[in-house]
């Protein structure tokens, strides 16, 4: 399977890149606007607004793949914060404290981080050095 599969691995992972990345903006746009869903916007000049700003751009950020390593270490580290303060006090296990949503978005963030931008990524049409770290 890695034989047939390993020739796309680069567009497989600027596909997880985009993904995940989006997937954090709405995040983020959810804590800053209220959208998507009916939960209220939070007051950006608090710790839940200053990760709404982190969600949404970084997300963004790692989306577009602009500075894709950057943003993702810093959400990476949001991720962890996120999961220390808000869910490890309930309970160790993830599956018991709701946290396996920062776990993995933790990880994914900081594997991101290691690999840059790559292709299909506005470092990769600059030319930047970080997108071909892949």
């Amino acid at each position: 399977m890695e034989r047939f599969l390993n020739r796309y691995s680069p567009y497989v992972y600027a596909l997880l890149r985009i993904i995940a990345g989006l997937m954090f903006a709405l995040h983020g746009a959810q804590k800053l606007f209220g959208w998507p869903g009916d939960k209220p916007a939070v007051a950006i000049a608090s710790l839940m607004g200053l990760a709404g700003l982190i969600e949404a751009i970084g997300g963004l950020m790692i989306a577009l793949g602009l500075l894709a390593g950057w943003a993702a270490f810093i959400a990476s580290g949001e991720m962890a914060v996120a999961y220390f303060m808000a869910h490890a006090p309930h309970s160790f296990f993830p599956t018991l404290n709701q946290g396996e949503v920062p776990v993995l978005y933790c990880f994914l963030f900081l594997y991101i981080a290691t690999q840059g931008s790559g292709v299909w990524s506005v470092d990769a049409l600059r030319g930047r050095e970080d997108a071909t770290s892949q």
